[in-house]
C-alpha cells in the first residue's frame, strides 16, 4: 500500500470536466484525508433554510448569509459546524478551545452540543453544514488522477465567504498559474 500524503485543510475545486451534479463548480474544504478515506464540506452550496430555523442557539454566531449550507450528499440529516478562530494561541493558553477542534490553521470544527456562549467571544465566523462529502480509501486519489479536481491552498475567509455563489471563480482567480484562467470558463460552454 502506498502512503497517502494528507490534503487536510486544502481545497478541492471542481474542474469543468467533473460530471457529478453534486459537485458542479463545488469548492470543498477537506477536513480529513488519510489512507482510510477523505471527508470534507462543500463551501459554496447555501440552502434556503435559516440557521435559526434548525439551530436557534447558534443563529446569532452564524456569518452571512445566515443559512445552512449543504456540505455534500452524505448524511443530509446531520449537521456540522466550522468556525474560524482568529489569531495565534497566546503563551500559556490551551491550543484548543473547549467546544472547538482545530482542523487546519485558524479553521476548526465546532461541537454543536456545547453551549454557544462558551465560544461566542472567540469565534470570528461560524458556518453550519447539513451533510458532508466523503470518499472511501483511494477514491479521491483516483478522481484526482482523472482530472476531476484542482487542489489548492485554503484561506480562512473561504469558510465564511459572504458571496458563496462566487467562491468557485474567486478561488481559481487568486491562483498564480494557469488555473486563474479557468475562472473564466463559461457556465454553458455550448453557448460560447
Amino acid at each position: 500500500m502506498t502512503e497517502v500524503s494528507s490534503l487536510t485543510g486544502r481545497l478541492l475545486v471542481a474542474t469543468p470536466k467533473l460530471a457529478d451534479p453534486n459537485f458542479d463548480r463545488a469548492v470543498v474544504l477537506l477536513l480529513d484525508h488519510d489512507a482510510e478515506g477523505s471527508l470534507g464540506v462543500v463551501l459554496n452550496r447555501p440552502t434556503p433554510v435559516g440557521v435559526g430555523d434548525v439551530l436557534q442557539p447558534w443563529a446569532a454566531l452564524a456569518g452571512l448569509p445566515q443559512v445552512v449550507f449543504q456540505g455534500g450528499p452524505v448524511s443530509l440529516d446531520s449537521a456540522l459546524a466550522l468556525a474560524v478562530v482568529p489569531g495565534e494561541p497566546r503563551a500559556g493558553e490551551p491550543v484548543e478551545l473547549l467546544g472547538w477542534r482545530r482542523v487546519h490553521g485558524a479553521i476548526g470544527l465546532v461541537d454543536l452540543e456545547a453551549p454557544p456562549e462558551l465560544l461566542a467571544a472567540e469565534l470570528g465566523s461560524l458556518r453550519i453544514f447539513a451533510g458532508y462529502s466523503g470518499w472511501g480509501p483511494g477514491q479521491l486519489e483516483r478522481e484526482l488522477v482523472d482530472g476531476a479536481w484542482y487542489v489548492v491552498e485554503s484561506e480562512p475567509g473561504d469558510v465564511s465567504a459572504p458571496n458563496p455563489e462566487r467562491l468557485w471563480r474567486a478561488v481559481l482567480r487568486r491562483q498564480r498559474n494557469e488555473l486563474a484562467m479557468v475562472a473564466t470558463y463559461p457556465d454553458d460552454p455550448s453557448l460560447n
